[in-house]
């Protein structure tokens, strides 16, 4: 005589799944699939956009960050405005074209902005290297004074509130001094949120302008 045996209490679990309770899984399941999606499709502030456009990315909370390789660096948009020296005038980073650029955002107010400038006018000895600054939230005659009595001979956009850093590709306006160091087709190759020092800015340069 055949024994039945009593199915156990998993498989009449499933069994009493009903069809309803079935699709609602899967629905659930392919929701979650298509959040998945969206989420992997969007960026935040720390990530690079793509078409090869720079977007700010401190991983970790870094302060100095490098992008190698080349094919790793993004460009950045147009950065431009009235010079510092000769108000009638315009500065646009276009005017730079197949040099490396030590892009430098200051203000005469910010002491560790005042104590690298000499560091950043040792490097525009450097060959087919420029340096442009970028003032920011600064009066413009201050400015001018603190360029002449430090000695210091490269222009900078007067840029009291800051609007050609939006070319920068998200970096942060609230961060003084800030340095952006472009190769000669003007891609990101380094950033520094911290005063630049010259042990580690030359070699960089004369690197990037040996490509």
């Amino acid at each position: 005589m055949t024994r039945l045996r009593r199915p156990c209490a998993k498989t009449v679990a499933l069994a009493t799944i009903s069809a309803h309770e079935c699709r609602r899984r899967l629905l659930l399941v392919g929701f979650a699939l298509v959040l998945g999606l969206v989420a992997g499709c969007s960026t935040s502030k720390d990530a690079v956009a793509t078409a090869n456009t720079f977007q700010f990315v401190a991983p970790g909370g870094q302060t100095e960050i490098t992008y190698d390789p080349p094919s790793a660096r993004g460009t950045v948009g147009a950065v431009a405005g009235p010079s510092l020296a000769d108000p009638a005038k315009t500065l646009a980073l276009a005017e730079y074209a197949g040099k490396v650029v030590v892009l430098n955002v200051w203000g005469s107010w910010c002491g560790p902005c005042r104590t690298e400038a000499p560091n950043l006018q040792f490097v525009t000895g450097q060959k087919n290297v420029a340096v442009l600054g970028i003032d920011v939230r600064d009066d413009a005659q201050a400015a001018r004074d603190f360029t002449h009595s430090a000695g210091i001979t490269y222009d900078s956009i007067s840029d009291y509130p800051g609007r050609s850093l939006a070319g920068l590709g998200g970096v942060p306006r609230n961060v003084v001094p800030l340095t952006v160091v472009l190769d000669k087709q003007h891609r990101v190759a380094f950033v520094s949120l911290v005063p630049v020092q010259v042990a580690k800015l030359v070699p960089l340069v004369q690197r990037l302008a040996a490509e």
